[in-house]
């Protein structure tokens, strides 16, 4: 399953550099073989492009949507063609022998008659970096070799629809070919520009600009040579349907032997105003620089390439690394295709307060931008490596509710519809949910990062919602939490939790503030909740799902906050209890949310993991969801809500909240 290329060419010259090493394969422990979609060009809810089946070139690639976004490659060897990316005719695909998809990047392998060919598509997602991980921009990178020590004529092709630029095909597009600094640029855009016009779920972008961005270099041939556009094209610089065009990029790699060539291409996106914030247009956090624009970024990316190119290599083995000590290979394979997934579902923005905003889409669900029970599923990967991200997810709802445009006494679901964020869409609130998650995560920021500092500065209103779950949150009223496809629940054991946990939570700050009276009250307050918990939902030999109904279960994943923040509330007897009975309940993809069906949220199920104290337990509940991710038949980026019967997708695709899949590299930090 671990199959993958060794990573090649350590320090990488853009053009004509000399590739020793090129071709090279191993057991690459950073990578994973397989996956229900491989990530190409991700880099938020707009920009995204993935591969659906295991072959590059066995279809034409895809928004996370499903609706074709086509980026066609074809490398000439003496003549003949070789399809190693899109769709085409049998006999002219070049055979793949491999595929590694890594935290940052995928690589995949061919054989071209001849010649070798590696195909690298990194989207520097670094964390730790706003700037670099803010930038829309993918590199390519193509590394050719003779395989047989000859020499070989190559040349190498990449078509790039622009249907990326586009909601529907029959859209028109503009079309422009210049040179800017080092780069010779094609850019395209739809002819009507409605910015933030649309919102909703199943949407692509149709303003803004699409950028093929190619090298052009003294003593090199390689150049984009021309705008391909078929049917309907007017001229270079033109209007066109977007079904037929295509922004071609040539390159004349010469005389390739053993030593080896490679070649690099980037593409990117320019979404002008990205966000709407309460009816301020925002652009992404990249375009914050004075002075910058999308020719200067692309140049930039151009000039950092080396560099760039480096630290991924060193963020997937960071990545990897990390969850491989925390829960072994399996676990790790499952963090490596949750990573890129997770950060590529938001945009990354700044408030006119100043504040920064790290805006998810609730993708496949309904659409939401900064749901808050998706910001808790989420928050784990951005716990471990960068908190400040995690402010970015409550920012806005804090605003929301600290301007008074959200008056009520408990946290709002969400900020709008991506991608106006201008206040609630849900049609219904999650009172107890929301609250909860807020107050939680804000007592995780402040454990990421040992300050107190931003819980103080919500104070107010935290004590609010810790007010509002002291009345109502031990034994819920009928609402939804956030499995809400799950239908309402009335006494939701699971929700009470949470209550209970989120109380302890603040108890915690509380005490960190040195507010001690506070910190006591609340803090007695949650060990009698958690004291009582067990005696109303004990059903022999587990917990019920619902206080009333002793004949249910359910995954109490909300416990896992419990355990890794040391509150301490809950016996040790009820993690245990309810593991052994878990145990008994699992199917071949996995165990279900609860008792209702048979299908299950794989997010959860790695919270339910980490309440386990041993690794037997822990590998027992994630060894079906890594079968899951390797074997489901539904080939649409990670869906988290899946039929543990048979692996197929129930719904959800491409959604952030598979970062939680980190929740166990973040146990072991906190440790």
């Amino acid at each position: 399953m671990h199959k993958s290329i060794r990573a090649l060419l350590g320090c990488l010259l853009l053009c004509g550099t000399v590739a020793a090493q090129m071709g090279a394969t191993s057991m690459d422990r950073e990578s994973v073989g397989k996956a229900p979609a491989y990530p190409l060009i991700v880099h938020n809810p707009y920009f995204s492009i993935w591969s659906f089946t295991d072959q590059l070139n066995a279809s034409d690639t895809r928004h996370w949507t499903g609706r074709e976004q086509p980026i066609y490659g074809v490398l000439e060897v003496d003549g003949k063609q070789y399809r190693f990316m899109g769709a085409g005719p049998s006999d002219d695909a070049a055979k793949q022998q491999s595929v590694a998809v890594k935290a940052t990047q995928t690589i995949y392998q061919f054989q071209c008659g001849p010649v070798s060919l590696e195909v690298t598509f990194t989207s520097p997602l670094l964390i730790n970096d706003l700037a670099v991980l803010s930038r829309p921009v993918s590199y390519v990178s193509f590394a050719v070799r003779s395989a047989d020590r000859q020499l070989h004529a190559v040349n190498l092709s990449l078509e790039v629809s622009t249907n990326l630029a586009v909601n529907v095909n029959s859209q028109r597009v503009t079309t422009q070919q210049y040179q800017s600094g080092k780069l010779e640029l094609l850019k395209a855009g739809s002819v009507e520009q409605p910015v933030l016009g649309k919102k909703g779920d199943d949407v692509r972008i149709d303003w803004g600009y699409l950028y093929v961005a190619a090298p052009l270099e003294k003593g090199t041939e390689q150049k984009v040579i021309d705008l391909s556009a078929g049917a309907g094209a007017t001229s270079a610089t033109g209007t066109m349907g977007a079904d037929v065009s295509r922004l071609r990029t040539r390159m004349t790699l010469g005389k390739v032997g053993p030593e080896g060539v490679e070649r690099m291409v980037m593409i990117g996106y320019d979404e002008g105003d990205a966000i709407q914030y309460f009816h301020t247009n925002l652009k992404g956090w990249w375009a914050l620089e004075p002075g910058m624009t999308m020719d200067k970024l692309l140049q930039q990316a151009y000039d950092e390439y080396p560099a760039i190119r480096r630290k991924c290599e060193a963020e997937n083995d960071t990545i990897y690394r990390d969850a491989m000590q925390a829960g072994g290979e399996r676990y790790a394979a499952l963090c490596v295709l949750a990573y890129r997934q997770c950060l590529a579902a938001h945009s990354l923005v700044k408030s006119p307060q100043g504040d920064i905003l790290w805006l998810s889409k609730e993708n496949f669900s309904n659409g939401s931008i900064n749901t808050v029970d998706v910001t808790y599923p989420s928050a784990p990967l951005m716990l471990c490596y960068n908190p400040k991200l995690v402010e970015g997810m409550l920012n806005g709802i804090f605003y929301y509710s600290e301007s008074g445009k959200w008056a009520k006494p408990f946290a709002a679901h969400d900020l709008g519809t991506y991608p106006l964020a201008n206040g609630q869409t849900y049609g219904e609130d999650m009172p107890v949910e929301e609250c909860g998650n807020m107050i939680i995560l804000t007592a995780a920021i402040v454990k990421a990062e040992n300050s107190v500092d931003y819980a103080r500065k919500h104070w107010e209103t935290l004590s609010t919602w810790v007010r509002y779950l002291a009345v109502n949150g031990f034994d819920p009223t009928n609402q939804l939490c956030t499995d809400d496809f799950a239908g309402h629940l009335a006494r939701n054991a699971n929700l009470s939790v949470k209550a209970i946990v989120a109380i302890g939570c603040y108890a915690r700050l509380a005490e960190l503030m040195g507010e001690k009276d506070t910190a006591a009250t609340y803090r007695a307050m949650a060990v009698s909740m958690a004291a009582r918990w067990p005696q109303l939902d004990d059903a022999g030999d587990h917990y019920a799902l619902t206080f009333d109904n002793k004949d249910t279960w359910s995954q109490k994943y909300n416990l896992v906050w419990d355990k890794i923040m040391g509150l301490g509330l809950f016996p040790p007897e009820v993690y245990h209890k309810e593991l052994a009975y878990y145990l008994t309940k699992q199917q071949t993809f996995g165990l279900p949310l609860d008792s209702r069906k048979t299908y299950t949220k794989s997010d959860w199920v790695l919270w339910t993991s980490a309440l386990a104290d041993d690794h037997a337990t822990f590998e027992a509940l994630i060894d079906p969801i890594y079968k899951y991710a390797m074997e489901t038949p539904t080939r649409v980026p990670l869906s988290d809500w899946h039929e543990t019967t048979d692996g197929k997708q129930r719904g959800f695709q491409a959604r952030s909240v598979v970062g939680g899949y980190f929740i166990e590299v973040l146990k072991e930090k906190w440790k």
